[in-house]
């Protein structure tokens, strides 16, 4: 556990091809189900402080209590996934962790020197920012709010994830505002 952070909660991966990765992670990983948005709903998204119309596809699996994300950004709008994207890569592109006293936590990161690279809002009480912290490929650090819906989407994913089959390896992410 990260004596700054707490617990890695998430690793993010970001793809070209977000329907080929979730096959992979299934069927040849056995990570799933797998919870997929086709457009991400971002609301007030910025990178380096100025407002991106960034679209995304997002798929979300369990395997145990870390979480993977698959990124597919789906234009091209300035970003830290097209940045990283631009720059050959492919993979693993941060590590987040989860907090429920957002302000807080931001803040005090903040004051020890990291710097937001680019942030935005997914639904109530799940805002998110991403710090430039990439020293080598797949160190950006996340910090993403979980107090409300998000929260709760997060523990329908990992409850979904325990004792899975291998049945029905991709589903409809919920309505955030019904969770």
């Amino acid at each position: 556990m990260s004596r700054f952070f707490g617990e890695v909660r998430q690793l993010g991966y970001v793809v070209h091809d977000i329907q080929k990765e979730m096959r992979h992670w299934s069927e040849v990983l056995g990570v799933g189900p797998w919870y997929y948005a086709d457009r991400v709903p971002v609301k007030n998204f910025l990178y380096q402080g100025k407002p991106s119309p960034i679209q995304t596809s997002v798929a979300l699996a369990n395997s145990g209590p870390l979480q993977i994300e698959l990124i597919q950004q789906r234009n091209d709008a300035p970003s830290m996934y097209k940045d990283f994207l631009d720059a050959g890569r492919t993979g693993l592109q941060h590590l987040a962790y989860w907090t429920e006293s957002f302000e807080a936590d931001l803040a005090r990161l903040q004051a020890q020197g990291l710097v937001v690279g680019m942030s935005g809002e997914v639904g109530e009480k799940g805002r998110y920012v991403y710090f430039e912290t990439e020293t080598h490929p797949g160190t950006v650090i996340e910090l993403s709010e979980v107090a409300g819906p998000k929260g709760r989407l997060f523990k329908m994913i990992r409850e979904a994830s325990v004792g899975w089959d291998g049945s029905d390896p991709v589903r409809p992410f919920p309505n955030l505002s019904t969770l």
